[in-house]
């Protein structure tokens, strides 16, 4: 796999099988907290080819025996065709294009036919008030998932139904909050880098790696009943990258 090259050239990422293995687990994990039943389909219209999202998340809705409508990205007009066409339950996308298709749909008087219910977003910074046009607009429950090509892709976190901040599957990534500038460790609740140690992975383990990502971790016990620590929306980058 590999990262979008945002900085110019692309960070190639390896799995190997038992990476590809519990990576289909983890996203399946995720998926379920956020209300994937084996009965829904889903669109995913995150692209498929290097990029993470659409392959990890692919793999973890066949685990869960959900219904998978591959359909990647762009091409607005067949996403809104397939919705009437085939009433997918889930959609995936990034939040910025999970706006324009509702505008899309808007357009074609779509949106009272579909039997869309709740929506899995991500890949890009996105904040509460786009998740509350997002579930207006399209008359959804939006959900948050946190990934890097480097680490495990989509399924690192992600948000059960309670929206109080994503899960961090603590059994295979050890996250830290250090301060960008000392990269000295920080108390629970303060803003900072996100640092992940990865526990089980093969193909490209990593110790304390730094994402650049700005944010702040919980480990208060979530209303949903789990106990693993939560990491809230990204706040912005230590390196100014958008």
């Amino acid at each position: 796999q590999g990262t979008s090259g945002t900085t110019g050239k692309p960070t190639w990422t390896a799995y190997s099988k038992a990476d590809v293995d519990r990576w289909a687990d983890l996203c399946a994990r995720f998926l379920v907290s956020g209300g994937l039943t084996s009965e829904m389909t889903v669109q995913i219209s995150f692209g498929f080819g290097l990029f993470t999202g659409g392959f990890g998340l692919h793999n973890g809705i066949q685990r869960v025996g959900a219904g998978i409508i591959p359909l990647s990205s762009g091409n607005s007009a067949r996403q809104v065709m397939t919705m009437q066409d085939l009433q997918p339950e889930v959609l995936i996308c990034t939040p910025s294009y999970a706006l324009y298709l509702a505008e899309a749909l808007k357009e074609k008087n779509a949106l009272d036919s579909l039997k869309l219910q709740r929506g899995i977003f991500g890949a890009e910074p996105w904040t509460e008030e786009m998740r509350s046009q997002i579930q207006q607009k399209l008359n959804i429950k939006a959900f948050d998932i946190y990934g890097l090509s480097e680490i495990m892709g989509p399924g690192v976190s992600c948000e059960c139904e309670h929206q109080c901040g994503m899960h961090i599957a603590e059994d295979h990534f050890i996250a830290e909050i250090i301060d960008p500038v000392t990269l000295q460790p920080l108390p629970w609740g303060e803003v900072g880098e996100l640092v992940f140690t990865t526990i089980t992975k093969e193909g490209l383990p990593l110790l304390r790696y730094r994402t650049r990502d700005l944010t702040s971790i919980t480990i208060e016990k979530c209303e949903c009943g789990r106990t693993t620590a939560r990491m809230f929306k990204c706040k912005g980058r230590t390196d100014d990258m958008l």
